[in-house]
């Protein structure tokens, strides 16, 4: 079985976003203006991300980071989760319905979007998938990733608990690719995303 390390991992919360360890960015703005500001802080240029809807515009900044300065390919596979699917856009969704549905949140009412929007911005052409889960569970993006990679269809695999419901957010995203070094274990992933960052 391969042994899987973390190259880098960011995580953001309560208005922070912290890069292996070190706050980069804070804002104790609501969710849009936070997404804005980081969007602004971090020099993205890519006009479609005004586009998304807010699970894409947090998935997108979370791997912005870590996937801007590393050597991926396009074979760098994606292993997302969360525990409320596309609600934050089906809720707008239902909302815009009673007057005339927009097709432009409509695009969003699942939540595999933001994956697609990654693997455009990165040219992936990876396996990818969304698990759907009560609780960030390490264990099962660990074990999917190795198969991934011991099965040849990945050298790299971007792993994220990627949730957001009722303008909360809880991201947790990690590069992991196969080490000869120390294996990244679940309590380690665990530990890293469930530390007080205050």
């Amino acid at each position: 079985m391969a042994n899987l390390g973390v190259e880098h991992w960011v995580r953001i919360k309560n208005g922070r976003i912290i890069l292996d360890g070190e706050v980069i960015f804070s804002s104790e703005e609501n969710i849009a203006r936070f997404l804005k500001a980081s969007f602004k802080f971090l020099n993205i240029k890519y006009p479609k991300f005004h586009k998304m809807d807010r699970l894409s515009k947090l998935g997108f900044i979370a791997s912005e980071i870590v996937l801007k300065n590393n050597n991926i390919d396009e074979e760098t596979a994606l292993v997302f989760s969360n525990n409320s699917s596309s609600l934050d856009s089906d809720q707008n969704y239902q909302e815009s319905v009673k007057d005339f549905p927009s097709p432009s949140l409509f695009v969003y009412t699942l939540p595999n979007i933001v994956l697609g929007e990654i693997s455009i911005r990165y040219q992936l052409k990876s396996e990818n998938v969304f698990f759907i889960e009560d609780e960030f569970n390490a264990n099962l993006l660990i074990d999917y990733s190795k198969q991934l990679i011991e099965s040849k269809k990945a050298n790299k695999v971007l792993c994220a608990w990627l949730n957001l419901h009722n303008d909360e957010y809880d991201v947790f995203l990690w590069l992991s690719s196969e080490s000869h070094k120390k294996e990244a274990s679940e309590e380690q992933i665990r530990k890293i995303y469930d530390a007080d960052y205050d």
